[in-house]
């Protein structure tokens, strides 16, 4: 299987930042006062749709790729990341009691997304801060 590696990847970045596009998006239009046009069935399916795509796909770089490549850590900081960006999407979308909260949550969203973007490219969990002390 290690041969499709490159399509997989491939595809498993795309709807990376295919699902981030979509929740930058989506929290716009919620601090933009149209939570109604973020919520509705079309957006949400089209979420579901990449993140059913995206999930299969990085399953499937887990079962490709050497266990050596993991040793560090760096993909259990993305996955708890990943819990902390859900949470964090859930209350800056619909959740959230408040405006403020709202756009807490949406920023605090983002920054964990950019993160999580930052360890895979350092393949390291410190991430974006390891990559600037390394240098």
């Amino acid at each position: 299987m290690i041969e499709f590696y490159p399509q997989i990847k491939w595809v498993h970045v795309a709807t990376v930042f295919a699902s981030g596009l979509l929740f930058a998006l989506r929290g716009l239009l919620v601090q933009a006062g149209r939570p109604a046009w973020a919520l509705a069935a079309p957006v949400r399916y089209l979420s579901y749709a990449i993140d059913t795509t995206l999930l299969p796909a990085a399953l499937m770089l887990l079962t490709v790729l050497p266990r050596a490549m993991f040793a560090n850590g760096w993909l259990l900081a993305k996955i708890a990341l990943l819990a902390v960006y859900v949470v964090l999407g859930s209350l800056a979308l619909k959740r959230g009691r408040t405006p403020r909260m709202r756009l807490a949550c949406y920023v605090a969203g983002l920054a964990v997304f950019a993160f999580i973007l930052s360890i895979a490219r350092a393949h390291h969990p410190g991430g974006i801060f390891w990559m600037v002390l390394a240098a």
